[in-house]
């Protein structure tokens, strides 16, 4: 190619370019969540596997190749409907903790409730990325959610000191992880369409209630924590 095509084919090239309009950050976000969306519905459908892109794009009405635009993967999607999740219930404790309005166990026991055990979609999620997230997942998504996540933890274990008698941030931080271990542990265990107690007997003992049983443990959890750190005081 001559230098005068080479010309002529920079000047089409960005002829072409000017001829589609940049995406706003809105329209990108809206994307984004109509993808996220797709993908929480076929998931629902079909939770013992993971939709395609192909059939995230369908379900959204996006183009498939627009989707890797916004994931590099269907794992790193499915770890994006997860985070979005995790952010709504970190933002609610956040938001709750910077009030100077008294805050108590039950406080929490209902923020968890709403924003994470009564969706649909967190339990069995949360499994699934915990067994994705340094398998399938994109390594550098799996590091940035990391980070984001140990940020989100450092914030509210901080703002929990306001309310509840913790030592130093990173009490708040062991509190809130120890309270997300037991969630998902107990979930595995009994709550799950496939717990992991099957016999007859045990079955009779722990299956009948996972919200009450989950109550029970978080509150001994927590009560034993602040005792232990008052104690320790």
């Amino acid at each position: 190619m001559t230098a005068g095509q080479d010309m002529m084919a920079a000047f089409f090239d960005r002829k072409s370019n000017l001829a589609r309009p940049a995406i706003s950050l809105e329209e990108r976000e809206l994307r984004s969540a109509q993808l996220l969306d797709a993908a929480v519905s076929l998931w629902l459908q079909n939770p013992e596997r993971i939709p395609s892109v192909s059939e995230v794009a369908k379900r959204a009405g996006i183009a498939k190749g627009a989707v890797y635009l916004y994931f590099k993967s269907k794992e790193d999607l499915l770890l994006a409907v997860h985070e979005r999740q995790i952010a709504v219930y970190f933002d609610a404790v956040v938001t709750r903790a910077r009030s100077d309005v008294p805050m108590g166990f039950d406080t929490i026991m209902e923020l968890t409730s709403r924003h994470l055990v009564e969706q649909p979609v967190f339990l069995p999620l949360a499994t699934l990325i915990a067994g994705l997230l340094h398998k399938g997942v994109t390594p550098e998504i799996a590091l940035e959610f990391e980070q984001r996540m140990a940020e989100r933890l450092r914030l509210a274990g901080g703002l929990l000191c306001r309310h509840f008698r913790l030592p130093d941030e990173l009490s708040g931080v062991r509190l809130l992880m120890r309270s997300f271990a037991l969630i998902l542990g107990l979930w595995q265990l009994i709550g799950s369409e496939q717990p992991m107690c099957i016999g007859s007997e045990v079955s009779a003992m722990l299956l009948p209630d996972y919200p009450s049983e989950l109550h029970a443990a978080l509150s001994a959890l927590w009560k034993g924590t602040l005792n232990e750190d008052s104690n320790h005081a």
